[in-house]
């Protein structure tokens, strides 16, 4: 859930959030509906093919607010601890 998102461990924006994906830490992703797709279809693509589930139906203002920081976020991916 979205509100959750301020206390769990997480990284913010495409570069950081594909970063975790393909180092196997990324959880959950969730993607802003109102960001340009060029953007985020690569980032749905890798969730994809790594069997991460991603999350719509926010805002980038929505998201960005969820992180607690003052600008809107495209991309958020929860993540833990990295798969060996």
């Amino acid at each position: 859930m979205i509100s959750e998102l301020a206390s769990q461990e997480k990284v913010i924006g495409v570069k950081q959030s594909r970063k975790a994906i393909r180092e196997g830490r990324a959880k959950r992703v969730y993607l802003a509906d109102d960001a340009d797709p060029a953007i985020t279809a690569p980032v749905v693509e890798s969730c994809t093919a790594a069997g991460i589930p991603v999350e719509n139906g926010h805002t980038m203002a929505q998201l960005g607010q969820a992180c607690r920081i003052t600008v809107g976020a495209s991309v958020v991916a929860v993540v833990g601890k990295q798969a060996l």
